[in-house]
């Protein structure tokens, strides 16, 4: 019998053997290859286990090989897997034409990823060359790099629940008025959990994060320790401190340097696998008696 752990990473393993993009990279990394499990005629190495984990993000495909269990589990998945797979040989499963259909179209899969990785590779521009083409873009529109006016401030929260939570917001204004702390008073008293801590401070936020009634009482301040009035939003009673102002201007390009780099190396793969499937596609013959026969074939199904 299968636990229920064993169960659901099986499940999360019955995808391809490899996504095969940058698979001879990963291999290359590695020491020699090594049975992880092996028996009834069956092995996995540390190859396969490779294999299988390109489908991983790899920004956390390191974390979960490197832990040994999740590496075992991986590798029993495969173990089963492959087993099953002899038992359907030796049952004459691989003689059925939709097997062989599908097998065909899984090594076809495997073996095109790995083309396409190929081309991806083949137009990988150097660094000098990325920066050029991204500065060209920020440069030739600006206007997707503009950001609008912000403010930040910081704010006190009672909640509507509260009672008489109009009149302790007006009771908290009034100390503010007389000196007292914001920051202070925010972390005693605000009801907002998530800024209450950092003494009520919410950041800098363009128009159309907030409530409507919050939004025009924070950008209708304009200097630096201005207070609002009590503002009523469907949360409650709010009490806002101006911290700073930033006016509408460009993001310089050291911000987005480096989104412009991979955006600009995405359009010259991008480009690079269409011209690939455009020179494949000028043999292409299309019988279209066949496919209209096809197609009205299924359609009585």
């Amino acid at each position: 019998m299968m636990d229920s752990s064993f169960k659901k990473s099986f499940a999360f393993g019955l995808g391809l053997l490899g996504v095969a993009v940058a698979m001879h990279m990963a291999y290359a990394a590695e020491p020699a290859e090594q049975v992880l499990i092996s028996g009834q005629g069956v092995t996995v190495t540390t190859a396969d286990v490779l294999a299988d984990a390109q489908r991983i993000p790899p920004e956390v495909r390191a974390q979960v090989l490197g832990q040994t269990h999740t590496a075992q589990q991986i590798a029993s998945n495969l173990y089963v897997r492959r087993a099953m797979a002899a038992q359907a040989e030796q049952a004459g499963l691989a003689q059925d034409p939709q097997v062989q259909a599908a097998l065909r179209l899984a090594r076809e899969k495997v073996l095109s990823d790995a083309w396409l990785a190929r081309i991806d590779g083949q137009s990988n521009p150097s660094d000098a060359a990325l920066d050029a083409l991204a500065l060209t873009t920020y440069r030739v529109h600006p206007e997707r790099f503009q950001q609008p006016e912000q403010v930040r401030v910081r704010h006190i929260l009672i909640a509507d629940k509260e009672p008489d939570a109009r009149a302790q917001a007006e009771q908290l204004l009034q100390q503010l008025k007389n000196g007292a702390d914001f920051a202070a008073l925010a972390k005693e008293r605000s009801a907002d959990p998530g800024s209450a801590a950092k003494g009520g401070d919410l950041g800098f936020f363009a128009r159309g994060r907030m409530a409507p009634e919050f939004e025009e009482a924070a950008f209708a301040l304009k200097n630096p320790g201005d207070l609002s009035g009590v503002v009523q939003t469907k949360f409650g009673y709010h009490i806002l401190q101006l911290e700073e102002r930033k006016p509408p201007a460009q993001q310089p390009f050291e911000e987005v340097r480096e989104s412009l780099r991979q955006q600009e190396r995405a359009n010259l793969q991008q480009k690079a696998r269409a011209q690939a499937v455009e020179s494949i596609q000028q043999g292409m013959q299309v019988n279209a008696e066949a496919l209209e026969a096809f197609a009205a074939s299924q359609s009585k199904k």
